[in-house]
Formats: structure tokens, C-alpha cells, sequence
């Protein structure tokens, strides 16, 4: 294996991520860098005992060269918020080992899915590249939170959550298999839309009846739904995926189907539309609304793009 150097590396790995293969994942881990000692400077594993603590590790691992996530987006999301607490001369580059139930982070770098052994060859023989990370504050969460992949409001949202309810108590579904059921059981139920102003870049404000609504650093969430298949996530620029009319339940179905292979764009009743800055304004009726599968609350959010803000370790087939 012709391997890139690391230097000193921190690996975080959640153990009881994607139904407690993470234990397993991590000896997988442990043994690889252990048997190739040019790859690093030497490394630490750190083992996730509960939610929050892969933010906190992260937080203090200005030390490293490179932090390596094992686990979900759950925990690759309080990763990256503990790395994003660090000024950037001493955020140290991330890697992914995508070991969850969506892994939509994962898909947007390329990555081999739930297979730590592949996935970790992958950081050993690829490059390193500069990235955006969303950032959305709101009324009621002033210091905000930071987003890999994605924030969504309205049905998206709750779809979102329904997902993350359903795995704690410990469906076996998994990926999109998992986020279609959850869309069916809500779709069915989907009623009232959501009023909301949108303004882009300063740009003058946008009356929505919200039902679906994406903030995209990346293509796709859910596992695998190109809700924006455009997004890239080096652009600088955040994508937003919003109805433009009321969809009454056969029509949304459809959409829905066509949102798995990002064909629902070319419906007039989806618009894209892109920029550094959104202020999204519901009016003082609280949204469901979901970060990178998250809850966040309130009813005023203004997303920002951070520029290129962190380092990741990606393949050398990287597909942007």
C-alpha cells in the first residue's frame, strides 16, 4: 500500500454506531495503522461513550495532523462542529470511515460505505482537499451550529427525525430503505405547508408555502436521495431545494420518487436555487427543522457557507 502520511492522527470512533459494529470497526482501525507505521506519526483511538463526546474530542484535537471519524453522520456532525471550534491554523484534516444508517457525507466524498477496511485504504491512497461547512444560527440558538451535508425544514425535516426516532428504537431498516418508509408514513399525512420568507445574498425577500425545504452542502440525504444533485461542496456556495406550489398527495408521491435520482428538479414545481447567505423567516410558527439529522429549533435561521473552511481526506476517484 503506497500510503499518505497522516502525521500525528487521532481517530474518534462511536462503537455503537450502525447496530455496535463500530467496536469491530475500530479494531479494523487500530490494526491497519498499526501494521503500517509509515502512514502515521503515530496515532491515538478514542472511544465515544455518549452523545457529544466526538464533539468534545475534536475540540481538543488541535495537536493532530489529521482526526479520522468512525461512525455515522451523527457523529461525523459533532466532529466537525469540535474541529470547527479550532482557528484554522490549527483545525487538523479530517477523514471519514462511514459506518451508519444514511452515511450521506460519506456518498458526497466518494467513500466506501460501511466497510472500514476499504474505506480507510481509501484516506491512506487519497489527497486532501479544502471544503465548505454550512453554519445556521436561529432566534433561539444564537451561537448556531455548523452542517457537512444538510438542514431541512417542514416534511423534509420530519422525515429526517422520524428516521433518527425510529433507529433508536432499533428498526432494522437502514439507508434509503429506512428513510422511504419513514416518507411514506408522513407523506400520507402531509397537510399544512409551512409560510416562510426566503431572502438569498441580500436579495429581496421570497414568499413560500413551505412543504419541502433543503439547505444542500452535498447532493444527497435520506441515503441516498439526490435532493440537489448538483451541490458540491467546493464551490462556496450552499444549494436550496424548495416546492414552488402545493402538492396534493399524488403529485407529491411522484415527486418523491423522482427526488431518489435528483429528476424531481426538472419538475416546475421544485426550484433550485443557490448563494453564500440565506435568511429563512417562518413567520413565528416554529418548523420542524433537522442539521445533519439534528434538531434545531426556532423560527428565524440565517445560513451561511464557511468558504473552504476545512481540510478532508478524500479519494483519489473523488467524484467532484
Amino acid at each position: 500500500m503506497s500510503a499518505t502520511r497522516l502525521g500525528r492522527t487521532l481517530v474518534i470512533a462511536n462503537p455503537a454506531s450502525h447496530s455496535g459494529r463500530g467496536a469491530s470497526g475500530a479494531e479494523v482501525v487500530r490494526r491497519v495503522l498499526s501494521s503500517y507505521g509509515s502512514a502515521t506519526e503515530g496515532f491515538d483511538l478514542w472511544l465515544t461513550e455518549a452523545p457529544g463526546q466526538a464533539q468534545t474530542m475534536a475540540a481538543q484535537a488541535g495537536a493532530y495532523d489529521t482526526v479520522i471519524c468512525l461512525g455515522g453522520d451523527g457523529a461525523i456532525h459533532e466532529v466537525v462542529n469540535g474541529l470547527m471550534s479550532l482557528a484554522d491554523d490549527e483545525r487538523p484534516c479530517l477523514g471519514v470511515i462511514p459506518l451508519g444508517s444514511g452515511n450521506d457525507f460519506a456518498r458526497t466524498l466518494g467513500l466506501s460505505l460501511n466497510d472500514p477496511e476499504a474505506s480507510l485504504a481509501q484516506l491512506l491512497t487519497g489527497t486532501r482537499r479544502r471544503i465548505d461547512i454550512g453554519h445556521v444560527t436561529s432566534d433561539t440558538c444564537p451561537e448556531g451550529t455548523y452542517f457537512a451535508e444538510t438542514l431541512s425544514f417542514g416534511l423534509d425535516a420530519a422525515i429526517a427525525m422520524d428516521t433518527t426516532t425510529r433507529r433508536a428504537e432499533g428498526t432494522r431498516q437502514q439507508g434509503a430503505g429506512l428513510f422511504v418508509t419513514s416518507s411514506l408514513r408522513l407523506l400520507v399525512k402531509a397537510r399544512e405547508t409551512l409560510s416562510c420568507t426566503v431572502s438569498i445574498d441580500g436579495g429581496g425577500e421570497r414568499h413560500l408555502d413551505a412543504l419541502l425545504c433543503a439547505v444542500q452542502n452535498g447532493p444527497t440525504y435520506g441515503g441516498g436521495f439526490r435532493i440537489c444533485p448538483d451541490a458540491v461542496p467546493d464551490d462556496g456556495l450552499l444549494d436550496l431545494c424548495y416546492n414552488t406550489r402545493r402538492l396534493w398527495l399524488p403529485h407529491l408521491l411522484f415527486l418523491f420518487g423522482l427526488s431518489r435520482f435528483g429528476l424531481h428538479v426538472r419538475s416546475k414545481a421544485a426550484q433550485i436555487r443557490r448563494g453564500k447567505e440565506l435568511v429563512i423567516d417562518f413567520d413565528g410558527k416554529e418548523p420542524p427543522c433537522q442539521v445533519d439529522g439534528e434538531p434545531m429549533h426556532g423560527t428565524r435561521y440565517r445560513v451561511e457557507v464557511a468558504d473552504g473552511a476545512l481540510c478532508v481526506l478524500v479519494p483519489k476517484a473523488c467524484p467532484w
